[in-house]
């Protein structure tokens, strides 16, 4: 079992900036990687940033390429996004998100409770 909680959403002005924040506890011993999702009002949860545990790499949505970073560190369990330049249409729940693999034949995923953002001015 792995909880997540994720901090650091809400109220920001377009071209303005937000750092997320997630924290991992419980048997993060086999984490493979962790991932940002996202949920726009009236739309479906969204992939929006991700990375392998390892170091091996990084992945991000098109939409938030060059504007959001994500980053990890692996001794503190954090994960963590860094939001710049904004949009309105970044507005929505953020999630994160673990895979843990116990081994190569079995995956879980878990799912923290989410955080929101607004961009709004």
């Amino acid at each position: 079992q792995v909880d997540l909680v994720e901090s650091g959403g809400g109220l920001v002005q377009p071209g303005g900036s937000l750092r997320l924040s997630c924290v991992a506890s419980g048997n993060v011993v086999d984490m493979s990687a962790m991932a940002w999702y996202r949920r726009a009002p009236g739309k479906e949860r969204a992939f929006v940033a991700s990375l392998w545990w390892n170091g091996a790499g990084t992945y991000y949505a098109d939409s938030v390429k060059g504007r959001f970073t994500i980053s990890r560190d692996k001794a503190n369990k954090m994960l963590y996004l860094q939001m710049n330049s904004l949009k309105p249409e970044d507005t929505a729940v953020y999630y994160c998100k673990a895979v843990v693999r116990p081994s190569t034949s079995t995956s879980y995923d878990y799912w923290g409770q989410g955080t929101q953002v607004t961009v709004s001015s």
